[in-house]
């Protein structure tokens, strides 16, 4: 939700100041595909926001556009305008992994000999042989493990 509230603090102030009017001043009709796109474009050039904040910032205009549309029969054609501007496509980072030295080192971290090292290192052997994320592991609840040999049912 702040992120919906700082894209609109943004925009509005953004547009009031390419109109030279304050921002009380404003009109639906002041609110152009052009004025749009001029604001993503400050966003990434002047601002020097990532793409995914980019995106954000456009979701969230497009998503009051998309109200006005639904609530403003005379706006549909400059809200249709806006609401077909694209998102970027975001380049992904390459996932990085441990290798088995970076994972030996960490689970040899927790001090075995007190009961927090070792609920540490069992924390850490879950996680990493199981895949989990920490939300996942934190769900657990003792009857949802099974210690007994075999180490699964049948």
């Amino acid at each position: 939700m702040q992120s919906y509230r700082d894209a609109w603090r943004l925009f509005l102030r953004f547009t009031a100041k390419r109109r030279k009017r304050p921002v009380a001043d404003l009109e639906l009709e002041d609110f152009t595909e052009a004025d749009v796109l001029s604001f993503l474009n400050h966003i990434e050039q002047e601002r020097h926001s990532t793409t995914l904040t980019r995106n954000c910032r456009l979701a969230a205009v497009r998503s009051f556009f998309s109200f006005v549309a639904e609530h403003e029969p005379l706006a549909a054609k400059q809200c249709a305008e806006v609401l077909y501007i694209p998102f970027k496509r975001a380049t992904r980072r390459a996932m990085v992994y441990l290798d088995s030295a970076e994972v030996a080192s960490i689970l040899s971290q927790p001090n075995r000999s007190s009961p927090e090292g070792q609920r540490d290192h069992a924390l850490l052997s879950l996680l990493y042989n199981t895949g989990s994320r920490i939300q996942e592991a934190l769900n657990l609840r003792s009857q949802d493990l099974y210690l007994k040999s075999p180490a699964h049912e049948s």
